[in-house]
């Protein structure tokens, strides 16, 4: 079993940053794909990013490339998600989820993921 927990969420202005960490325990990253999703009121539960240390891929939708920067920390059992020049349309629940499997394919499906963290609020304000 593997525990996530989110955090570095909160209130910024636009075209400000954050940056989002996943913590994990029970078990290591290094094998898993991360995958960060983002979730606004009324809409469906969306990848930002995904991260497979051991293949060396990483993956962005098209939203958010060039701003956010997906990464990990074999050492502190970390995925972290920087966000720059954030947008209000970047406004949501961020999730972190991790898929056992290590695979890369589909690592845009939420159905893809055995565990996920309680999310962080992402709030970019005008």
């Amino acid at each position: 079993q593997v525990q996530l927990v989110e955090s570095g969420g909160g209130l910024v202005q636009a075209g400000g940053s954050l940056r989002l960490s996943c913590a994990a325990s029970g078990r290591t990253f290094d094998s898993y794909t991360v995958g960060w999703f983002r979730q606004a009121p009324g809409k469906e539960r969306d990848v930002v990013a995904a991260i497979n240390w051991r293949l060396g891929r990483t993956v962005y939708a098209d939203s958010v490339k060039g701003r956010f920067t997906i990464s990990i920390n074999n050492a502190k059992n970390t995925v972290y998600l920087q966000m720059n020049s954030l947008k209000p349309e970047d406004t949501a629940v961020y999730y972190c989820a991790a898929d056992a499997r290590g695979s890369w394919y589909n690592t845009g499906l939420p159905s893809r993921y055995d565990f996920w963290g309680q999310g962080t609020q992402v709030t970019v304000s005008s």
